[in-house]
This record gives C-alpha cells, structure tokens and sequence, in this order.
C-alpha cells in the first residue's frame, strides 16, 4: 500500500491528538483498524479477525499481515487510502465525541453557563462549551421564552442514548439548577457553613427553598437572600423574573416548619396528626387566599416540603397580622387626636383672648397746645397782704404818679 505523505498524516495526526486532546495511540489504533475495514472491502472473503495493520507513526506507511504474515496487496491503492481516509475521519469523530462525553459524565449535577444554537423540532441545542447539550421539553420552563444565541444557565441533568449516540441532556426545569445557582451567589452555601435541606418548585413560578445553619452565628435565610435582598434576587433574574423564590430556614419541629412553609401567610394555627401524617390548618379568613396560593400552589409546595398533607381552613375569629395592625393603628390616631384636642382646649383656658389694640385718634394741633398746657404745672402765686402795697406791673406809670 502506498505511504500516505508524511505531511499530510503528521497534520493530521498532530491537529486530532494535540488541538483536540485525544491520545495519539487511540489516532494510530483507529487508523489501523480503517486500513483492515479498507483492505476488506477489496476483499470481502476475509475474516477480519485474521487480520491487523501497522502504520509507521514517523513514515506514515501502512502494511497488512494475516497471521503474522505480510500481505498487503501490491494494487491496494488510491481507492483503498479514500475509503481508509473517511473511516478515519468518522472513527476520529467517534472518538472525539466519547472523549467529551467522559469529560462531561464526571460534571453531571453541576451548572454551566450555555448559548442557544438551534431549535430541533420541539428539542432545544445549547452551546455548552465542548459539546452540546439538548434541552427536551420536558426540562424547559413552560412559560419561559426562548431565542437563537440567548445566554442561560443550564443543569446537566444526565447523559443518555440518542439516535446518534450519547447525548449530554441540560435542563431549566430541575431543582438541580436552583441548588446550584444558590452555590454560586452565596458563598456560605458553597463553603458549607449553610446547608440547602430541600428544594421544591415548580418551574417558572415558585420555588420553596429550606435553608440551615451549620455554624452557630450564622443566620442561613439571611445569608441567601443577602444585603437588601441582592443575592435572592439575582437568582430570581436568572429566570428573567417570571419564578418567585421563598427561602425559610429548617426546623425540626414539624408545628414550626409548616408554619415557615406557608409563608407568606402569618396568624396559623397547626394541628398535627402524626399517625396520619396530616397538618390541619386554620388561618384568618382574609389570609386563606395567600395561604393557598394561585391554583393552590402556595399549599402544595408547602406539603411537599414539610412531608405532610395539608388540610386548610379559613377562621373568622382568627385576627391577621395585617388586621392587628390596623386596629392598633386606628388605636393609636385615636389616642393622639384625643390628646391633640386636649392640649388645644388646654391652651384656650391658660391663654385668654387679647384685646385689640385701640388706634390712636386724629388730634388737631390747637387741641394738642391745650392738652400740652394742662399738662404743665400750674404757676405759684404769692399771697399779698392787705397793708403791703402790691407792686405795679408798670415801673413807668408808678414814676409819673410820684
């Protein structure tokens, strides 16, 4: 058989065995084994298990032995090496594609951020970096909008048969995605100091999520929903905001634990039947629509949390939360509008009314004069006695009299 040029067979054995990271052996191998599969179809009496080929990995030349003996026909030509190549090459995909697979068998039940490329009848291929995962419908989010090249976090959920092989299958409907995207925004869940007991959801809508503390001092609903609300709320993001998330911290009391369960419903009353493993419920009667839930979601999540068949109830003379504080906030406006009209009536007896001020009145000038001299005081006048002559007023006229 003519050697395949040595350029030709070191590119491509250096492209496979180095770029895409498959042993060169496995290369070598599998070209030998599309030697023999070529040699047969100029020959198809042989048995193949009589048969093996060598390829010189340095010369690039290939030579087929039947029993330890040489008998690579002289003619097996330019026919046999085209039908040897595309064996190679479909044998080296083969390869390739288990390659990846087993890289990806050992990353199931983690998450791993994804494009979508195409839309396969009702099936989804996202990009997942080396390989790509098929979403089936089943594992999409019902009420989720998907499009070409939209970036998105998936779960790999497992690896099964397809009709081409071993498929990696993702998923934006199992729980497993919620755990891990948890993992990866709060960094008390990754390092294990708090610890995700149970996850129940229903994609696309609500999820109830059971948190505890490993480490004293830390509190684990505080640490998932992060500094007003940060963490809890770019998990909700993820999902484009169509999926509220409850996180309630785990309790060991079943009373306490469906009572956080049901949230965000306050004011319960539980019973519970252990024997028959049901929680009867009464709540206020304005409560009993969020204790249920749109189309009893709230309830049932509730139920498969806590492990418990919940039966619920409205109850009139149950008081909400809400209503408490109503009525204390009536109670209170009361009060203060009471003190505030008795500190008014108060302050109308301490303070009685000013008179108004009289505005002075318009006074002619001779009046003022008057009123001027009857303010000065009167002038002293001296009494005369009856044998004391009284002095003239006139010095001039008493001369002339002389």
């Amino acid at each position: 058989m003519p050697a395949i040029q040595r350029s030709e067979f070191a590119l491509a054995l250096n492209q496979v065995a180095n770029e895409r990271g498959i042993d060169p052996k496995i290369v070598l191998e599998t070209v030998e084994n599309a030697i023999v599969a070529a040699y047969r179809k100029d020959h198809p009496d042989v048995e193949l298990e009589e048969y093996s080929a060598t390829l010189d990995p340095n010369s690039g030349e290939a030579r087929i032995f039947h029993k330890g003996e040489d008998v690579t026909p002289p003619g097996f030509g330019r026919i046999a090496a085209q039908t040897a190549k595309q064996v190679i090459l479909q044998k080296i995909r083969e390869k390739e594609k288990e390659a990846i697979i087993t890289d990806y068998k050992v990353r199931i039940g983690t998450i791993v951020n994804g494009m979508i490329l195409r839309f396969a009848g009702p099936n989804i291929i996202v990009d997942i970096g080396k390989a790509e995962g098929i979403m089936p419908p089943q594992e999409q989010i019902a009420n989720e909008k998907y499009f070409l090249n939209q970036k998105l976090a998936v779960y790999l959920k497992e690896i099964h048969e397809g009709p081409r092989g071993e498929e990696v299958v993702v998923s934006r409907a199992d729980n497993g995605l919620l755990e891990g995207l948890l993992r990866r925004e709060v960094p008390e869940v990754a390092q294990g100091s708090v610890e995700i007991k149970q996850i129940e959801r229903e994609a696309g809508n609500r999820a109830k999520i059971a948190v505890a503390s490993t480490q004293s001092g830390i509190d684990p609903v505080g640490s998932c929903v992060g500094q007003k609300g940060v963490r809890v709320q770019a998990i909700i993001n993820e999902f484009n905001g169509i999926e509220k998330i409850d996180i309630i911290q785990w309790q060991e009391d079943p009373k306490e634990f469906i009572t956080q369960a049901l949230s965000p419903a306050k004011n319960l009353v539980v019973d519970i039947d252990e024997k028959e493993k049901t929680a009867h419920i009464r709540v206020p009667q304005e409560e009993l629509s969020l204790a249920i839930g749109k189309d009893g979601q709230n309830v049932r999540l509730a139920s498969k949390l806590s492990g418990y068949r919940i039966e619920i109830e409205g109850d009139e003379t149950l008081v909400s939360e809400r209503a408490q504080k109503e009525a204390k906030q009536k109670e209170l406006e009361a009060v203060e509008e009471k003190a505030s009209e008795k500190k008014e009536k108060a302050e109308a007896v301490e303070k009685p009314a000013e008179k108004p001020k009289a505005e002075p009145e318009a006074v002619s000038t001779e009046s003022a004069e008057v009123t001027k001299a009857e303010k000065q005081p009167p002038e002293v006048v001296e009494e005369v006695s009856e044998n004391q002559p009284m002095e003239s007023e006139n010095p001039d006229t008493d001369a002339k009299n002389e």
